[in-house]
């Protein structure tokens, strides 16, 4: 499995047949300048809440490919009143899709499209697919609920947590996070995009190293495997 990080919570994942994106967010945002949104069209389209920064370009890339989009019921069906093919879930739940295992974890934040409309509860998501697992928590604080899933999903390797404080977890409850779910290596995501969340990077790892921890701060465009 690939995972190339695209700013703010815009996350792409590889596995052997399909392409996944989380939370697109690319054309508006001035770090990702460079990134061509050409070159990121996927097979699916997975998003967390409906908050601008994480919707932003679905509309412009359902336009360019074929595209499902999964999200909770009632982002989908916002979507699907579009002419975007859509398929709703729900916090507990959990689906069987050609890319693997879906499965929608609890996220505490807030959820409304930035036309005021209800964007339904946000989620968390585990990725199961070709052996791996992957915990993208969307923004979220710290919740005790995150220590049901390593006993209900199994190992995690690789958790994707929000680190720039203001309206989600910092680094340093984040690497608490990492402990409850018992994950090694954490990508970090949801900083330095805007004043509020500008992070120290040296800092945030090292609140990583003193829990065992390992954060992975990728630059735009760059990538990891798993």
């Amino acid at each position: 499995m690939k995972i190339t990080y695209l700013g703010q919570n815009s996350i792409w994942i590889e596995t052997e047949f399909h392409k996944i994106l989380f939370d697109p967010f690319i054309t508006s945002n001035q770090l990702a300048a460079h990134i061509r949104l050409k070159d990121f069209i996927p097979d699916y389209i997975i998003l967390t809440h409906a908050h601008g920064d994480h919707i932003a370009d679905v509309e412009k890339l359902a336009s360019m490919g074929s595209v499902q989009l999964i999200s909770n019921a009632e982002i989908a069906g916002y979507y699907a009143n579009k002419g975007i093919e859509s398929t709703g879930m729900n916090t507990g739940g959990s689906a069987e899709f050609p890319f693997g295992r879906l499965s929608c974890v609890v996220a505490h934040h807030s959820s409304s499209f930035p036309d005021g409309s209800y964007g339904g509860n946000p989620n968390g998501y585990i990725l199961r697919s070709g052996g791996v697992s992957v915990y993208v928590a969307g923004d979220t604080s710290l919740t005790y609920d995150m220590k049901l899933i390593p006993e209900l999903f199994g190992k995690i390797n690789l958790a994707v947590f929000p680190i720039g404080d203001h309206f989600t977890m910092d680094a340093k409850v984040a690497a608490k996070a990492a402990e409850f779910v018992q994950c090694d290596k954490v990508l970090g995501c949801h900083y330095d995009t805007f004043p509020p969340i500008k992070i120290d990077p040296v800092k945030a790892r090292t609140e990583f190293r003193n829990v065992g921890k390992e954060l992975v701060l990728l630059g735009i465009g760059e990538s990891m495997n798993l």
